[in-house]
């Protein structure tokens, strides 16, 4: 008996033991029956083809090939880089330092380069567009053998080749490549840095959100009020996402009474599930003003648009990349894993972010909109990667002559001041 009769006598069996409805029989019927077709072609390439195959090697590209079907951020993994994903959710892994996905156009595109590490330190931008790695083309190819070709021993090299689309009255030219040759290291994420501003502004910048950035914010948020913080800047810029857990946790410091965070909806009418505050935020008081960019994605969104719906926060900055679904790594039998789109996310007040690449709308729109050229941007990049020096100081790897300025820092600094000196004034009347 081959394995394609073998799996239809156990559906057979399952259904008459349960004796399911002849509606539901005869979908499974339907998906059964098209299904065969896949084991028939395992069958047929395992006795025909030229050469020996694995079947395992068969059976994880017929499941990279259907998660593939489905939108960019689905991705089925296999043992080695499902392990590699559990490790960045916990703070630490090897490679370039980049968070990737596939683009509308089966590219594989750069969602943010992680501050401090090689792929940043050497230019590589948000929106760049992997074509080439070591030379071979990434059009369609899977997430899976893109991370497995990025990632390898630290001290090691990878060749990439970057196609950066033009901006601004330069709109309609044509791509620029670009080529890197880049030395993996150990990625440690530091997601939480914070430092004290000019007249008691605190800045917080968080690069993204891991299972421990809720925790490492509050030990930066507690030690800023200790140094005479009275407001907050924070800095969601090229923030690429991470845990939707971390996310509502980090928004949870600002916004507290139960209030509602954001919301997932599934397929079904029933799978609406909110997120909320806890009763009471540490720091629900203290101005804020947010920062966000083309680069800031996923749980940046979420944190931005609460603080946004709530009136909690001015966002400044450049509208937002625009990631509009929930994945749940779903872990597999053999240690593989599959990242699946399950849910869509919506701010308190009911807003999709979705992004339309042909419309150029989706994000969260900023209150104030400041528009940094690429070239700025490039430098403020470099400029904002730090070392760490003793005492828990930290300065710019930057020269201060080669120093842009930073006009939507500036920005926030300016309205947060404004806040302080219109809260003080009295004004006479009669």
């Amino acid at each position: 008996m081959n394995t394609g009769k073998k799996l239809f006598l156990s559906a057979a069996i399952c259904f008459g033991a349960l004796q399911i409805g002849p509606s539901v029989v005869a979908a499974a019927d339907r998906t059964y029956e098209q299904l065969k077709i896949l084991v028939d072609i395992l069958d047929y390439i395992k006795e025909n083809y030229v050469e020996e195959v694995e079947t395992q090697k068969l059976i994880y590209g017929a499941a990279s090939g259907m998660v593939k079907t489905l939108d960019p951020f689905s991705q089925f993994m296999e043992p080695e880089v499902h392990k590699d994903i559990k490790t960045e959710t916990e703070g630490q892994f090897g490679g370039l330092g980049i968070r990737i996905a596939m683009d509308k156009d089966g590219w594989l595109s750069v969602i943010t380069p992680l501050p401090g590490t090689p792929a940043f330190r050497l230019g590589v931008l948000p929106n760049d567009r992997i074509i080439k790695i070591e030379g071979e083309s990434t059009k369609d190819m899977t997430l899976t053998d893109a991370v497995k070709k990025l990632r390898g021993t630290p001290g090691t090299k990878v060749s990439i080749t970057v196609a950066r689309e033009p901006e601004g009255e330069a709109k309609t030219a044509a791509w620029t490549t670009h080529e890197f040759t880049i030395v993996r290291e150990v990625i440690k994420i530091e997601s939480v840095r914070a430092r004290m501003l000019a007249e008691k502004v605190a800045y917080t910048r968080i690069t993204e959100f891991s299972a421990h950035t809720p925790e490492d914010l509050q030990k930066a948020l507690n030690g800023l009020k200790k140094e005479g913080m009275n407001s907050l800047v924070l800095d969601l810029r090229n923030n690429p996402g991470g845990l939707l857990s971390a996310a509502v946790e980090v928004a949870s410091t600002f916004i507290g009474d139960g209030k509602l965070i954001v919301y997932t909806q599934g397929r079904r009418a029933d799978s609406r599930q909110d997120f909320r505050a806890n009763s009471k935020a540490p720091y629900s008081a203290v101005p804020m003003v947010v920062l966000t960019n083309r680069g800031s994605a996923s749980g940046s969104e979420i944190v931005a648009g609460a603080l946004q719906d709530h009136r909690r926060a001015v966002v400044i900055g450049d509208r937002s990349f625009g990631k509009f679904s929930v994945q749940s790594v779903i872990p597999l039998a053999d240690s593989s894993g599959l990242r699946l789109t399950v849910a869509k996310y919506y701010t308190p007040l009911g807003r999709s972010i979705a992004r339309d690449e042909k419309k150029d709308t989706g994000g969260i729109s900023p209150d104030i909109q400041v528009l940094v050229p690429r070239e700025t941007e490039i430098k403020l990049m470099a400029q904002s990667d730090e070392v760490y020096l003793p005492g828990g100081k930290t300065k710019s790897v930057t020269k201060p002559e080669d120093q842009v300025k930073d006009e939507v820092l500036e920005r926030a600094i300016e309205i947060l001041k404004a806040r302080e000196v219109l809260a003080n004034l009295k004004i006479n009347e009669g």
